[in-house]
């Protein structure tokens, strides 16, 4: 199974490998930037151009859950491996932790100058990595949203980062 999110408003999940579309999602009014299942596959998180990050629950075929608090377009979206958070970032300059069992935001990340265009959590753990079109990369506490670290280098917007 793939997901994908586009500039249709909507995602759609397909079969793999004959490409038969399975279900779609629709409810945010601008793009989708990203989509990340839930570790059980039970979830999906999506984020948008609208502002809004979206739980959908694959079983009910629906949103469950809009997270607001973003002043911007929200970049991309992670889920961590232990299911309970989700991380946002968002063309703002912040990224948000969310508890999805409280459907609140934990932590506002602030640090990076410009937009954030990347999140993702190291798997297993408390640190989140993102990356900004202020040319940084920043590791993070997702238990307190503080900083831990900052790598600078690159001279032109950083648009992605991952964890091997």
């Amino acid at each position: 199974i793939a997901v994908t999110g586009s500039d249709e408003h909507l995602w759609k999940m397909w079969a793999l490998p004959g490409g038969n579309i399975l279900m779609t999602g629709e409810g945010h009014t601008d793009w989708l930037s990203g989509c990340c299942f839930r570790p059980s596959g039970t979830q999906l998180v999506t984020s948008s151009g609208d502002t809004t990050v979206r739980i959908w629950d694959l079983s009910r075929r629906g949103c469950i859950l809009t997270l607001k608090g973003h002043a911007r377009a929200v970049q991309d979206c992670s889920w961590h491996s232990w299911g309970d958070l989700v991380a946002s970032a968002s063309m703002d300059s912040t990224s948000k932790i969310w508890d999805v069992n409280s459907e609140r935001c934990r932590y506002t990340m602030r640090g990076h100058k410009d937009s954030v265009n990347s999140i993702e959590f190291l798997p297993f753990s408390s640190t989140v990595l993102t990356s900004s079109a202020d040319k940084t990369l920043s590791l993070w506490d997702s238990r307190t949203g503080l900083p831990v670290h900052t790598f600078h280098g690159h001279l032109h917007s950083c648009n992605h980062a991952t964890f091997n």
